[in-house]
């Protein structure tokens, strides 16, 4: 029905949202029953007519307009239908910050999860599908849709039943991991994800661009080799950047020099640190990287004596991730603390082969235009940018560029300085925790208050608060990139958001009566008034999930709440109605004076994550300023920049304290951002085409494991792997002369297990096909009275050892496969030396070892289950 061209789709949906507000007046009359039976006539009439979904998308939007309506007050705005289109069309809608994208995935995530295959709304954190899903339940009691809901702390024995929900929020994370825990599963049961159907991914950016260059792994336990990482942390101390080793910043690499290689050797008492047989070099490399490449506080943390990894894109900590090929281990062997054991892969997949086994996918971000290409290449996804509700007004001041570091800190300083004097609310987006706690100790010698956010867990248990007072006048708030992201900072702060953060408050305030416990600013003598009425005896015992308890309180719609949880909900109605007077009079002002200030400190490698820093400021219309101050020291300057724009610097004789702004340097830096890109995107591309060679094999053992599971009668695989090996040995056979002929018969009687009085130069005399029909018969002849010996001794235990060695070969093989793919990949890059395509190279190989794979897997679980011998102990 509307099978438009991409190049122009805008002007033809707007057609489609006419039609939908039309249906929507004609909802307003019908009553809560009314509106629920929606939900089972459309299915039905999906169902009985076979139609098409676009056929029913006018009157399913419609539906969740007025459902969500009904439950927030809200009214759809009309770019908002035009990009809940734009999501059901499989495209990526770029919307801008404070365009309202939790709700707009709300409508085509109602029609699909009509068919009954489930649909996946993903996004990048455990508080965003935490938060999301909890609005959804509100808004789909309304339609009798049922929401599911995957976080970190989400109990394996739920997450079926959270899979099987009509629409299920989760993180790509949680997603991925599923996925393998699934594919790893032991027993049909264990399996908690349906086939992938549709899927709506928030940030789409962050999910399918900045994170696809670290696949997703499960990992087992080896070894630990202690002695390898601490020598090679002592070593690594006592080398020198430039003289032993150079180090490759682009590419995140360290080359050893050869005086460095001369050290090395001579240190370890060794003949050639890059033998063969020789384990050193993976383990001075890493040692190298954990003293030059990873920093702490910008890309870990020490938390409870264990080394956490900084996500590096949202600077949030990434609990219970290990870096791999002995990385972490040697990270902490620097931070001298306790040397887990290595892992070992047990599965892994990218983020772009996991989401592409979806039949429909589609995503929605603020900023997604500049990468539209690799979406378009990679993921077959057209972005589509949706138009802003009102026009955005925020001024984007050219950036300021110092000779130093420090001078830079300082004019950010002063700028900050300046906005807390006029009362602006200012935002400060840092690259790292280390510069975050730098320009807060800078402001605290100036006395200025600010709000820190970072991945610190002191910082991060105060999330919500500080992000809903960054709106506030007067209120500076120093974040990492993480920056509240998929949170609005609204003008005036969020009257809702600061009711219920004010009833937590006051409750804890009250429970620990401790002269320690900071008193929140939230709350007046007025607010105080009205907040005495809380009964504090009920929530003593609840303290602990006090954030959990008040959030369902306010947040779910069940009938059945007792007295206190409905005297609390008064309470937070009427904070609600005071606070939105406070919010709308501090909104005014703020506006007055220019609205939300953001202070970019340093360019980042990708203009997105620039362009999200910017979109903070001037949402849904207001005003707002955005300036990024720079110094030649930065980052992407020293390792991208090149010498053009020092030079220039130089040139210009200017004084340190003065910054430079021009046009030159801008375009300078926006090359250099491209660049980076454009460098990153290929580092992208290599790993989706390494991994394509790798999925393709992965879906193949996938599908078979998939299939032996679901068997309940796995004697047929049995059959087919016996009769496939007694044919690839005969192929073998058929090459030979006489002498080896016989060794072969002698291994396939031997392999199956046959015993029967014949001479084998009898055998030999009969052609191929006669030999192969002779042995199949006889093969099946051994495996019956195989199976009559062990039903005899139980019965279906013939049924459970052949899923048992299936499986248990299948993922021994494959893990085995895993590592020699791995090394493959390693050293096949050397063959572009040779004139030879790497990626080529590549495939060829992979194919050969994919095939001795399932050869040997074939003829081990044959070997296994013909001449195993148990005994049943009565």
């Amino acid at each position: 029905m509307f099978n438009f061209l991409y190049n122009n789709p805008i002007q033809q949906y707007n057609k489609i949202v006419k039609k939908i507000n039309q249906f929507y007046e004609t909802l307003e009359k019908h009553s809560e029953i009314e509106l629920k039976n929606q939900t089972n006539e459309l299915k039905i009439y999906l169902k009985n007519n076979k139609l098409n979904l676009d056929e029913i998308l006018i009157e399913t939007f419609a539906i969740v307009k007025e459902a969500i309506k009904r439950e927030t007050g809200l009214v759809l705005f009309d770019v908002q239908l035009l990009g809940a289109i734009i999501l059901h069309k499989n495209n990526i809608a770029e919307m801008k910050t404070g365009e309202g994208k939790t709700l707009v995935a709300m409508l085509p995530a109602y029609l699909n999860a009509l068919t009954g295959k489930g649909v996946h709304i993903v996004t990048v954190n455990d508080y965003l599908a935490k938060r999301d899903a909890l609005l959804a339940k509100r808004i789909f009691s309304h339609l009798g849709i049922k929401i599911g809901l995957i976080t970190q702390h989400t109990a394996y024995n739920k997450r079926k039943e959270e899979y099987n929900c009509d629409i299920t929020y989760t993180t790509n994370s949680e997603l991925g991991f599923d996925y393998l825990r699934d594919n790893m599963a032991v027993h049909k049961n264990e399996i908690v994800q349906r086939n992938f159907y549709y899927a709506i991914i928030d940030e789409v950016d962050s999910i399918l661009i900045d994170e696809a260059r670290t696949p997703l792994i499960i990992s087992g336990k080896t070894e630990v080799t202690n002695n390898f990482y601490k020598k090679a942390q002592e070593i690594a101390s006592s080398l020198t950047n430039k003289q032993d080793y150079e180090i490759d910043e682009k590419s995140r690499n360290i080359i050893l020099t050869e005086k460095g290689v001369l050290f090395c050797e001579h240190n370890l008492n060794i003949q050639n640190i890059y033998s063969i047989k020789s384990p050193w070099i993976k383990y001075i490399l890493n040692a190298l990287k954990a003293k030059e490449l990873f920093i702490k506080n910008r890309d870990y943390i020490l938390k409870n004596k264990q080394v956490t990894i900084v996500d590096e894109f949202t600077g949030r900590i990434m609990e219970g991730r290990r870096w791999s090929e002995g990385l972490h281990q040697a990270i902490e062997a620097k931070e001298n603390i306790k040397i887990e054991a290595e892992n070992k892969t047990l599965a892994s997949i990218t983020y772009q082969n996991l989401f592409l086994l979806y039949t429909k996918l589609c995503g929605m971000t603020g900023t997604a235009k500049t990468e539209e290409n690799e979406f378009l290449k990679i993921y077959k996804l057209p972005v589509i940018e949706v138009p802003t509700n009102k026009l955005c007004i925020r001024k984007d001041m050219p950036d300021l560029v110092y000779k130093s570091e420090y001078n830079k800190w300082q004019a950010i300083t002063n700028e900050c300085f300046n906005m807390y004097q006029i009362g602006r609310p200012t935002l400060i987006g840092t690259t790292s925790i280390e510069k975050s706690e730098l320009l807060a100790q800078m402001l605290e010698k100036i006395h200025i208050p600010y709000n820190l956010l970072n991945a610190k867990p002191e910082n991060i248990a105060r999330e919500a608060e500080i992000i809903t007072q960054a709106g506030k006048k007067n209120t500076i708030t120093i974040s990492t990139n993480m920056a509240g992201r998929g949170t609005d900072i609204i003008l005036g702060g969020n009257a809702h958001k600061i009711a219920e953060i004010t009833i937590i408050m006051y409750i804890k305030d009250q429970i620990t009566s401790n002269e320690k416990h900071t008193k929140s600013n939230f709350y007046s003598r007025k607010m105080q008034t009205i907040l005495d009425e809380i009964n504090i005896e009920f929530f003593k015992l609840k303290i602990n999930n006090l954030e959990t308890e008040i959030n369902n309180i306010i947040h779910t719609n069940h009938h059945n709440k007792n007295q206190e949880e409905q005297k609390v909900l008064k309470i937070y109605k009427k904070l609600v109605s005071e606070y939105k007077v406070i919010c709308e009079t501090e909104k005014k002002e703020i506006l007055s004076l220019g609205g939300l200030h953001v202070i970019g400190t340093e360019r980042h490698e990708s203009r997105r994550i620039d362009n999200q820093l910017r979109g903070r400021s001037g949402r849904q219309g207001d005003k707002g300023t955005s300036r990024f101050f720079l110094s030649l020291q930065d980052n992407l300057f020293r390792i991208f920049g090149g010498s053009t724009i020092e030079n220039l610097m130089k040139q210009l004789n200017i004084n340190d304290n003065i910054p430079i702004e021009s046009i030159i340097l801008s375009k300078s830096l926006n090359a250099a951002q491209k660049k980076v890109e454009s460098y990153f995107y290929d580092i992208r591309k290599k790993l989706f085409e390494y991994d394509e060679v790798i999925n393709n094999q992965r879906q193949a053992i996938y599908t078979e494991r998939k299939k032996i599971l679901e068997s309940i009668f796995t004697r047929d695989c049995i059959i087919e792997y016996g009769e496939c090996t007694i044919n690839e040995m005969l192929n073998i056979y058929e090459k030979e002369n006489n002498n080896k002929r016989q060794e072969i018969l002698k291994q396939i009687l031997q392999l199956l297990n046959i015993k029967i009085n014949f001479r084998i130069d009898e055998l030999i005399k009969m052609n191929f096909f006669e030999i192969k029909n002779f042995l199949h018969e006889q093969f099946r002849i051994s495996y019956d009275l195989k199976e009559a010996y062990l039903e005899e001794l139980r019965p279906g235990l013939v049924r459970q050892l052949e899923k048992y060695y299936l499986l248990q070969q299948i993922d021994k093989a494959w893990q085995e496969h895993i590592e020699k793919m791995h090394l493959l990949k390693e050293y096949i890059g050397w063959r572009s030396y040779g004139q030879q395509d790497p990626i080529v190279e590549y495939k060829n190989e992979a194919f050969n070892l994919f095939i001795n794979m399932v050869t040997y897997i074939r003829q081990t679980v044959i070997y296994l289950i013909m001449r195993s011998r148990l005994i049943i102990n009565l």
